[in-house]
């Protein structure tokens, strides 16, 4: 199985392009939906955070997130204790899809990572391609897109490893600061390169 890893920064247009990839046949493993599976009801990942983090789980069974958010963002060793509950449950996630994948026949994986850099998931990847924008286009991407001042934009930015250092580790960078006519061909070409290994 090749598989091949994807990721951007916040407003770079990483879904979009995840999209395109999946127009064109490919089959993508986004590591944000796996994240959300392996802590539904019954799961043994909410059970864990239950235990670790009391009152983030609602009365109707599902993790409350607005609460769970209130206990690690301000506080980098809880967000390290439910980084330690969830990380191993989405990697033994995605080996089962991914096994599931070669079963059907299936050679080639996207894996669309938002972290993927910033965890070091990029050196187990045979390729990786990385949405790139001018940060100033980011910046005012995500503010039309959430509804931010520039202050607030800047320091959403500031919390991510930016753009330009994350393009110094791709294989490939797909610029996404055109209209969508102009990232397509890119996407073709990129998922050409990865159906040409193996």
């Amino acid at each position: 199985m090749h598989v091949f890893g994807l990721t951007g920064g916040i407003a770079s247009g990483k879904s979009t392009v995840s999209r395109m990839l999946r127009e064109l046949g490919a089959r993508v493993l986004d590591a944000d939906v796996i994240a959300r599976e392996v802590v539904e009801p019954g799961t043994p990942g909410l059970q864990s955070i239950r235990e670790r983090f009391p009152g983030v789980v609602g009365p109707d069974g599902r993790l409350d997130r607005v609460k769970l958010g209130a206990h690690i963002f301000a506080d980098p060793a809880e967000r390290a204790a439910l980084n330690a509950i969830v990380h191993p449950q989405v990697r033994a996630a995605f080996m089962e899809k991914l096994a599931a994948l070669e079963a059907e026949g299936i050679t080639h994986a996207v894996y669309d990572v938002p972290l993927l850099i910033e965890t070091g998931l990029h050196t187990a990847m045979e390729g990786v391609a990385v949405v790139w924008v001018p940060r100033e286009v980011q910046k005012a991407r995500l503010m039309v897109r959430d509804g931010l001042d520039a202050q607030a934009a800047e320091a959403r930015l500031a919390a991510q490893l930016s753009l330009d250092d994350k393009r110094q580790h791709a294989t490939w960078v797909i610029d996404n600061s055109g209209a969508p006519e102009a990232t397509r061909p890119q996407v073709e070409a990129v998922w050409r390169a990865m159906l040409a290994h193996g």
